[in-house]
């Protein structure tokens, strides 16, 4: 098999780990007989300081064109001064709403081997951290009108939140259908006590869960899951919710597995052709120090294969090579911990590599 990945390696850490996860999807690649093609973009800050716009047409037109798109990290203080239709973040959201990537799917998975890292209770970490968040991702507020005026000497902002029916169905197949690879439950988060999106979001998903008699469906305000997070996230599978209330959740989510660095993502649409990226930010502090957890962008580069590819057995030996380099003691700084073995960002690419043979 040959496919051509589009890159972005973006800004701050994000060309030290994404060089990792190439070349483990290099390694990988000459295991099984496939060839993986990289095409490197611009797209961020260092798209605005090399042409003066975040997201150039010529990267976005490889971003529509390649197999799959694979993301580091975009932004930093560097570019917190410039136009806001023009912010390093406004890359992300252009490439996602030109692909109709309307679904991102990040995992909160606690590895064994970093138990004492969740800041949890280990009675709770005991019973397990493994679940899904499936986020709408081109619509809601994010996406909405926004609108800042001055009125009777002060200002006053808007910005509006708005949700279709066919946004609400296609984002619910997405979470059932995830469910049904994994253990059979959803879980849909809104806030319907308050917000009429949130009744259309309800009702829609109700609606589409009568087409899944197999998988468990159930409703949750979004502040009781907020809560419920960090009580017993044993009790979730897949939670679906929308664009904003996912945002701040899978971010929640990802901090009681231990660290960010961790954390994959993938962003899907109709097509095969989606995006992966890590969780985390562009850390400019430890930006070109070696420093960098790249285990997240390698694991997003395994969803890759698994989810745009087909190519499960590869994807799962990503994985496994993931853990059997935890097993073995060795850690980045974000994960270090006591007996454990130090090892930079390029090391633990090579660790990961070696793993794979």
């Amino acid at each position: 098999m040959k496919k051509n990945i589009t890159v972005i390696k973006g800004d701050g850490i994000g060309p030290e780990i994404v060089t990792e996860a190439m070349k483990v999807l290099d390694k990988v690649g000459a295991k099984y007989g496939h060839e993986f093609s990289f095409h490197e973009i611009l797209a961020g800050g260092c798209a605005i300081d090399a042409c003066g716009k975040c997201l150039p047409e010529q990267s976005l037109d490889a971003c529509l064109t390649g197999d799959s798109v694979l993301l580091g990290a975009v932004g930093g203080p560097k570019w917190d001064g410039v136009d806001k239709n023009n912010r390093p973040e406004r890359a992300l959201l252009g490439i996602r709403s030109a692909m109709g990537l309307y679904a991102n799917l990040r995992p909160a998975k606690l590895f064994s081997q970093l138990r004492a890292a969740s800041p949890l209770n280990p009675e709770i970490v005991a019973r397990g951290i493994d679940f899904v968040v499936v986020r709408e991702l081109i619509g809601g507020v994010y996406f909405g009108a926004h609108d800042t005026v001055e009125e009777n000497g002060e200002k006053r902002a808007t910005d509006i939140m708005v949700y279709s029916e066919h946004e609400i169905e296609r984002i619910a197949r997405t979470a059932f259908e995830t469910a049904r690879k994994r253990r059979g439950k959803v879980t849909s988060v809104d806030k319907a006590n308050v917000l009429d999106t949130s009744r259309l979001w309800r009702e829609v998903v109700t609606r589409v869960s009568r087409e899944y008699p197999d998988v468990a469906y159930s409703d949750m305000l979004v502040d009781n899951t907020a809560m419920q997070i960090v009580k017993d996230p044993s009790q979730f599978d897949v939670i679906v919710t929308e664009n904003m209330f996912g945002d701040i959740l899978s971010d929640e989510a990802s901090m009681i597995t231990g660290s960010i660095g961790m954390i994959p993502s993938s962003s899907l649409g109709e097509t095969k052709n989606g995006m992966y990226e890590p969780i985390h930010g562009s850390a400019p502090d430890i930006a070109g120090q070696n420093l960098a957890n790249p285990i997240g962008t390698i694991l997003s580069g395994a969803m890759m294969l698994k989810y745009s590819f087909d190519l499960d057995e590869e994807s799962a030996e990503i994985e496994r090579a993931v853990s059997a380099v935890l097993d073995a003691g060795y850690r980045t700084a974000d994960i270090m911990d006591e007996g454990g073995r130090r090892v930079s960002c390029s090391e633990m690419g090579d660790l990961i590599c070696s793993e794979i043979g």
